[in-house]
């Protein structure tokens, strides 16, 4: 049982994976930022919004080719994106 649960998950994490970097890539270029802030700011928004991170990568991505991002999401990616750069601009990174 154990094997077959690791093997699930395993497959969803595959699944989950390019929707997460055509996220990052959306982020990256709209944002101007590397790869470890976008990843941050993915798990900002999911842990803000208490959804998964691939809901907020799809939503990204939705964004990107003309959908609307629900609004609540929109706050979060915003404060996480602005927190981001406030953080750069002070030279600390963590």
């Amino acid at each position: 049982m154990e094997l077959l649960w690791e093997k699930e998950q395993f497959e969803h994490a595959m699944e989950s994976r390019p929707v997460i970097d055509m996220a990052c890539g959306v982020l990256m270029a709209g944002f101007a930022c590397q790869p470890e802030d976008v990843w941050e700011i993915l798990v900002t928004v999911s842990q803000l919004a208490d959804i998964k991170l691939r809901e907020v990568a799809d939503a990204v991505t939705s964004a990107a080719t003309g959908k609307p991002m629900p609004a609540d999401l929109q706050e979060h990616l915003t404060a996480a994106v602005r927190a981001r750069q406030e953080r750069h601009e002070r030279g600390w990174s963590g």
